[in-house]
Protein backbone atom coordinates (compact mmCIF):
# COMPACT_ATOMS: atom_id res chain seq x y z
CA UNK A 1 0.00 0.00 0.00
CA UNK A 2 1.12 3.73 -0.75
CA UNK A 3 0.02 6.15 2.38
CA UNK A 4 0.35 9.67 1.38
CA UNK A 5 1.26 11.57 4.41
CA UNK A 6 -0.43 14.48 6.16
CA UNK A 7 2.32 16.02 9.23
CA UNK A 8 0.10 17.92 11.22
CA UNK A 9 1.27 21.15 13.34
CA UNK A 10 -1.08 23.35 15.53
CA UNK A 11 -4.14 21.93 13.88
CA UNK A 12 -2.77 22.71 9.78
CA UNK A 13 -0.39 20.52 7.43
CA UNK A 14 2.95 20.89 7.26
CA UNK A 15 6.28 19.24 5.74
CA UNK A 16 9.82 19.66 7.81
CA UNK A 17 13.24 19.05 7.11
CA UNK A 18 15.15 15.96 8.33
CA UNK A 19 12.56 16.12 11.23
CA UNK A 20 13.48 19.77 12.24
CA UNK A 21 10.41 21.53 14.00
CA UNK A 22 12.35 24.79 12.75
CA UNK A 23 11.92 24.27 9.24
CA UNK A 24 8.58 23.51 8.76
CA UNK A 25 6.47 24.25 5.23
CA UNK A 26 2.81 25.05 5.34
CA UNK A 27 1.42 22.44 3.28
CA UNK A 28 -2.11 23.05 3.90
CA UNK A 29 -4.54 24.84 6.43
CA UNK A 30 -7.05 22.57 6.39
CA UNK A 31 -6.02 18.81 6.37
CA UNK A 32 -9.21 17.62 6.40
CA UNK A 33 -10.01 18.93 2.44
CA UNK A 34 -6.17 17.56 2.06
CA UNK A 35 -7.37 14.43 3.07
CA UNK A 36 -10.39 14.17 0.90
CA UNK A 37 -8.65 15.12 -1.69
CA UNK A 38 -6.12 12.21 -1.70
CA UNK A 39 -9.45 10.16 -1.40
CA UNK A 40 -10.94 11.59 -4.38
CA UNK A 41 -7.86 10.76 -6.23
CA UNK A 42 -8.68 6.78 -5.74
CA UNK A 43 -5.95 6.37 -2.63
CA UNK A 44 -8.10 4.52 0.26
CA UNK A 45 -5.32 4.87 2.84
CA UNK A 46 -3.63 7.69 4.73
CA UNK A 47 -0.99 8.57 7.08
CA UNK A 48 -1.20 10.58 10.00
CA UNK A 49 1.41 12.20 12.06
CA UNK A 50 0.53 14.54 14.98
CA UNK A 51 4.76 16.46 15.40
CA UNK A 52 3.38 18.13 18.38
CA UNK A 53 2.57 15.11 20.15
CA UNK A 54 5.74 13.61 18.85
CA UNK A 55 7.89 16.31 20.79
CA UNK A 56 5.41 16.66 23.39
CA UNK A 57 3.93 12.92 24.14
CA UNK A 58 0.47 14.84 24.10
CA UNK A 59 -2.23 14.17 22.13
CA UNK A 60 -1.65 18.33 20.88
CA UNK A 61 -4.17 17.48 17.83
CA UNK A 62 -6.53 15.30 18.36
CA UNK A 63 -9.72 17.46 17.32
CA UNK A 64 -7.77 17.64 14.16
CA UNK A 65 -7.22 14.17 13.80
CA UNK A 66 -11.16 13.18 14.40
CA UNK A 67 -12.34 15.73 11.79
CA UNK A 68 -9.78 13.91 9.71
CA UNK A 69 -11.36 10.42 10.94
CA UNK A 70 -14.94 11.74 9.81
CA UNK A 71 -13.85 12.70 6.61
CA UNK A 72 -11.94 10.12 5.26
CA UNK A 73 -13.34 6.84 5.00
CA UNK A 74 -10.60 4.14 3.58
CA UNK A 75 -7.36 3.33 6.32
CA UNK A 76 -6.10 5.53 8.61
CA UNK A 77 -2.91 5.33 10.70
CA UNK A 78 -1.71 7.94 12.87
CA UNK A 79 1.35 8.10 14.74
CA UNK A 80 3.59 10.94 17.53
CA UNK A 81 3.30 10.69 21.03
CA UNK A 82 1.27 7.90 21.71
CA UNK A 83 3.26 6.44 24.91
CA UNK A 84 0.48 5.56 27.32
CA UNK A 85 -2.20 2.71 27.35
CA UNK A 86 -5.30 5.18 27.27
CA UNK A 87 -4.23 7.60 24.82
CA UNK A 88 -3.63 4.76 22.63
CA UNK A 89 -7.43 3.03 23.42
CA UNK A 90 -8.88 6.62 23.00
CA UNK A 91 -7.89 7.10 19.80
CA UNK A 92 -8.54 3.68 18.49
CA UNK A 93 -12.32 4.03 20.08
CA UNK A 94 -12.02 7.02 17.89
CA UNK A 95 -12.23 4.59 14.89
CA UNK A 96 -8.60 4.63 14.01
CA UNK A 97 -7.49 1.28 12.15
CA UNK A 98 -3.93 1.64 12.90
CA UNK A 99 -1.68 3.42 15.67
CA UNK A 100 2.00 3.87 15.00
CA UNK A 101 4.30 3.40 18.54
CA UNK A 102 7.46 5.29 18.14
CA UNK A 103 8.96 6.19 20.95
CA UNK A 104 7.56 3.99 23.83
CA UNK A 105 8.70 0.89 21.93
CA UNK A 106 12.26 1.53 22.89
CA UNK A 107 11.43 3.38 26.12
CA UNK A 108 8.23 1.17 27.42
CA UNK A 109 8.10 -2.45 25.53
CA UNK A 110 6.04 -3.51 28.16
CA UNK A 111 3.25 -1.16 27.01
CA UNK A 112 3.48 -1.84 23.88
CA UNK A 113 3.33 -5.61 24.29
CA UNK A 114 0.54 -4.97 26.13
CA UNK A 115 -1.28 -2.99 23.07
CA UNK A 116 -0.25 -5.89 21.03
CA UNK A 117 -1.89 -8.59 22.94
CA UNK A 118 -5.14 -6.44 23.33
CA UNK A 119 -5.45 -4.80 19.41
CA UNK A 120 -3.88 -7.24 17.59
CA UNK A 121 -0.34 -6.40 15.24
CA UNK A 122 -2.67 -5.51 12.41
CA UNK A 123 -3.55 -2.68 14.56
CA UNK A 124 -0.72 -1.78 16.38
CA UNK A 125 2.30 -0.99 13.95
CA UNK A 126 5.99 0.01 15.26
CA UNK A 127 7.59 3.27 14.01
CA UNK A 128 11.43 2.46 13.55
CA UNK A 129 13.10 5.99 13.07
CA UNK A 130 17.06 6.48 13.05
CA UNK A 131 19.73 7.52 12.05
CA UNK A 132 23.07 5.33 11.41
CA UNK A 133 20.95 2.06 11.71
CA UNK A 134 20.56 3.62 15.46
CA UNK A 135 16.93 3.99 16.60
CA UNK A 136 15.79 7.79 17.36
CA UNK A 137 12.91 8.86 19.73
CA UNK A 138 11.40 11.40 21.23
CA UNK A 139 10.64 13.23 17.84
CA UNK A 140 13.86 12.89 16.49
CA UNK A 141 14.92 14.39 18.94
CA UNK A 142 17.34 12.42 21.15
CA UNK A 143 19.28 9.67 19.68
CA UNK A 144 19.23 5.93 21.26
CA UNK A 145 22.30 2.99 20.98
CA UNK A 146 19.54 0.70 19.72
CA UNK A 147 19.80 -0.51 16.29
CA UNK A 148 17.02 -0.39 13.89
CA UNK A 149 17.29 -4.01 13.63
CA UNK A 150 17.50 -4.88 17.04
CA UNK A 151 14.42 -3.05 18.10
CA UNK A 152 12.11 -4.71 15.17
CA UNK A 153 13.22 -8.28 16.63
CA UNK A 154 12.41 -7.93 20.04
CA UNK A 155 8.90 -6.35 19.05
CA UNK A 156 8.52 -9.39 16.69
CA UNK A 157 8.71 -11.40 19.64
CA UNK A 158 5.76 -9.58 21.18
CA UNK A 159 3.54 -10.02 17.93
CA UNK A 160 3.81 -7.11 15.59
CA UNK A 161 3.87 -7.24 12.29
CA UNK A 162 4.44 -3.87 10.27
CA UNK A 163 7.16 -1.67 10.79
CA UNK A 164 7.54 2.10 9.32
CA UNK A 165 11.52 2.41 8.70
CA UNK A 166 12.15 6.07 8.49
CA UNK A 167 16.19 7.21 8.02
CA UNK A 168 15.78 10.50 9.64
CA UNK A 169 18.91 11.92 7.22
CA UNK A 170 16.55 11.22 4.28
CA UNK A 171 13.19 12.54 5.69
CA UNK A 172 11.99 15.32 3.74
CA UNK A 173 15.02 16.15 1.21
CA UNK A 174 13.87 14.24 -2.02
CA UNK A 175 16.85 12.27 -2.14
CA UNK A 176 15.71 8.83 -2.11
CA UNK A 177 14.61 6.25 -0.07
CA UNK A 178 18.17 4.46 2.09
CA UNK A 179 17.50 1.59 -0.17
CA UNK A 180 20.87 -0.25 1.22
CA UNK A 181 19.01 0.09 4.88
CA UNK A 182 16.14 -1.09 4.04
CA UNK A 183 17.32 -4.36 2.11
CA UNK A 184 19.52 -5.02 4.79
CA UNK A 185 16.67 -4.84 7.81
CA UNK A 186 14.28 -7.07 4.87
CA UNK A 187 17.35 -10.23 4.33
CA UNK A 188 17.87 -9.97 8.11
CA UNK A 189 14.17 -10.04 9.45
CA UNK A 190 12.25 -11.50 5.88
CA UNK A 191 8.62 -11.62 7.81
CA UNK A 192 8.70 -8.31 9.10
CA UNK A 193 6.38 -6.33 6.65
CA UNK A 194 8.77 -2.95 6.74
CA UNK A 195 7.35 0.27 5.08
CA UNK A 196 9.24 2.64 3.47
CA UNK A 197 9.13 6.33 4.59
CA UNK A 198 11.87 9.33 4.31
CA UNK A 199 13.39 10.47 0.81
CA UNK A 200 11.04 8.88 -1.26
CA UNK A 201 11.33 11.22 -4.42
CA UNK A 202 8.74 9.75 -7.77
CA UNK A 203 7.31 6.34 -8.68
CA UNK A 204 10.65 5.48 -10.12
CA UNK A 205 11.88 5.08 -6.15
CA UNK A 206 8.75 3.11 -5.70
CA UNK A 207 9.23 0.83 -7.90
CA UNK A 208 12.78 0.25 -7.09
CA UNK A 209 11.62 -0.55 -3.67
CA UNK A 210 8.97 -2.48 -4.81
CA UNK A 211 11.48 -4.83 -6.74
CA UNK A 212 13.41 -5.46 -3.71
CA UNK A 213 10.73 -6.81 -1.38
CA UNK A 214 9.58 -3.53 0.28
CA UNK A 215 5.91 -3.49 -0.68
CA UNK A 216 4.56 -0.37 1.26
CA UNK A 217 5.80 3.04 1.44
CA UNK A 218 4.75 6.20 2.66
CA UNK A 219 5.12 9.37 0.51
CA UNK A 220 5.06 13.20 1.80
CA UNK A 221 7.27 15.96 0.53
CA UNK A 222 6.98 14.15 -2.81
CA UNK A 223 3.74 14.97 -2.99
CA UNK A 224 3.85 18.80 -2.47
CA UNK A 225 6.94 19.53 -4.86
CA UNK A 226 5.01 18.03 -7.31
CA UNK A 227 7.51 15.46 -8.61
CA UNK A 228 4.60 12.95 -8.21
CA UNK A 229 1.19 13.02 -8.19
CA UNK A 230 -1.94 11.80 -6.56
CA UNK A 231 -3.07 9.84 -9.67
CA UNK A 232 0.33 8.24 -10.16
CA UNK A 233 0.03 7.09 -6.34
CA UNK A 234 -3.09 5.60 -7.07
CA UNK A 235 -1.79 3.71 -10.28
CA UNK A 236 1.48 2.34 -8.46
CA UNK A 237 -0.84 1.29 -5.05
CA UNK A 238 -3.49 -0.27 -7.55
CA UNK A 239 -0.31 -2.62 -8.92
Amino acid sequence: MIFPAIDLKAGQSVRLYQGDFDQATLINTDPVEQAQQIQAAGLNQLHLVDLDGAKSGQPENFTTVKAVRAAFTGTLELGGGIRNYDLAKRYLDLGLDRLIIGSAALTDPDLVKRLLTDFGGNRIVIGVDGKDGQVAIDGWLSQSQTKMSTLIQTMMVSGARHFIVTDVARDGTLQGPNLELLTDLHAQLPAANLVASGGIRNVDDLKILQAAGIKDAIVGKALYAGTVSLAELAEVDAC
